[in-house]
């Protein structure tokens, strides 16, 4: 437990092995703090100045609970295996047109980057027509270089966005979990900032960590030791193989804060009310007091308790939906590209910006 300082002046303790991190993720005395719980950096202003980017790790106790009791049925393990053909059917659909481009493609922008994004759009009732709307404003809003006014800026005309979609799924409601969301806000379950949260939430997380976690699984196994070839032969390793590449790829570097609520020791540390905590579970995946060998990709491990997704009420939503991606997305590419590989003389480009350590490109061929 090292305790550190953050940018807006608050306490926070990093924690970093896996046995912290897990007993810390499970612990009711931390919640996932709202805007107004932190102050303000210097020379920003109030907290609740201005238009903020509110998702629902952002609302408070009782509003978390409530939208997280709505969408347990259609994001249940369930729900996402009625689905399985239907996701089945957008990958085939993506990597059809991908591979009649053809080789050497750059497979981030051809596959991993759209697939999670049509599923969710497919899924929530977002339409992907709109992602040249959507995608340029999320970009530069969750960008290192952001100024104050910017981000403003950029957040209003998300939850425009966002807004102007709402209203358009009460004049024309569909079968998907938008359309759901504002039933419960009409029946008074959920406020209409919820629903707009929950909306918010799918267009800058719902995509993103599949997308990553994808990309990153694909150009591991490329660049393993026959590990394509593994996987391709011996189909029985997928589930073991899909947890192995959720605890491998360091897709939640960090990016999980909590709040202390009270006082409580953790290993001879006191963490005060107000204090927060960053449990890192990108760390305590790689550690090698619970993982044999923990730096090296084992499509044969077993018993792989990792926590990529978090624990309890920290759990995160979309878990069964981001495996589910991620399974279908390594299975339509072995069946149509059983003997994808590197594309000869060209290398991935990479974000060095981002916590989220994945490819911009990944230069393939068949």
């Amino acid at each position: 437990m090292a305790r550190v300082r953050m940018p807006m002046d608050a306490t926070a303790w990093y924690a970093t092995r896996y046995e912290d991190v897990r007993e810390l993720f499970a612990d009711p005395r931390l919640i996932r703090p709202s805007i107004s719980d932190w102050p303000s950096r210097p020379g920003q202003g109030d907290a609740e100045d201005g238009p903020r980017l509110v998702t629902i790790a952002e609302l408070d106790g009782p509003r978390h609970a409530a939208l997280r009791r709505a969408l347990a049925q259609p994001f249940s393990s369930r729900s996402v295996r009625s689905h399985l053909p239907r996701i089945r059917r957008l990958a085939e659909h993506l990597l059809e047109a991908f591979q009649e481009r053809g080789s050497p493609g750059d497979l981030v922008a051809g596959f991993t980057e759209p697939f999670p994004l049509v599923v969710m759009c497919d899924l929530v009732g977002i339409p992907f027509e709109d992602r040249d709307r959507f995608l340029p404003l999320l970009d530069a809003a969750l960008g290192g270089m952001v100024t104050a006014e910017e981000g403003h800026r950029l957040t209003f005309l998300l939850g425009d966005y966002m807004a102007g979609l709402i209203a358009r799924k009460r004049k024309r409601p569909g079968e998907d979990v938008l359309t759901r969301l504002i039933r419960a806000g009409d029946d008074g379950a959920l406020t209409p900032d919820d629903v707009m949260a929950f909306g918010l939430s799918m267009l800058t997380v719902g995509f993103g960590i599949s997308s990553f976690c994808l990309a990153d699984s694909v150009h591991t196994l490329l660049h393993g030791p026959d590990q394509w070839a593994q996987l391709r032969d011996h189909r029985e390793l997928m589930p073991g193989a899909v947890e192995e590449c959720l605890r491998f790829m360091p897709v939640m570097n960090g990016t999980v804060i909590l709040l202390a609520t009270e006082d409580f020791d953790v290993h001879g540390q006191t963490i005060r009310t107000g204090d927060a905590v960053i449990p890192v579970p990108a760390s305590a995946n790689r550690d090698e007091r619970v993982f044999a060998d923990a730096d090296r990709l084992d499509l044969r491990r077993t018993a792989n308790g990792h926590l990529a997704f978090g624990r309890g009420t920290h759990n995160c939503l979309g878990a069964h939906l981001a495996r589910a991606e991620v399974t279908v997305g390594l299975e339509a590419l072995l069946d149509r590209f059983p003997r994808l590989h590197p594309a000869e003389g060209q290398e991935p480009l990479w974000d060095d910006e981002s916590v989220t350590k994945s490819p911009l490109s990944l230069p393939v061929s068949w």
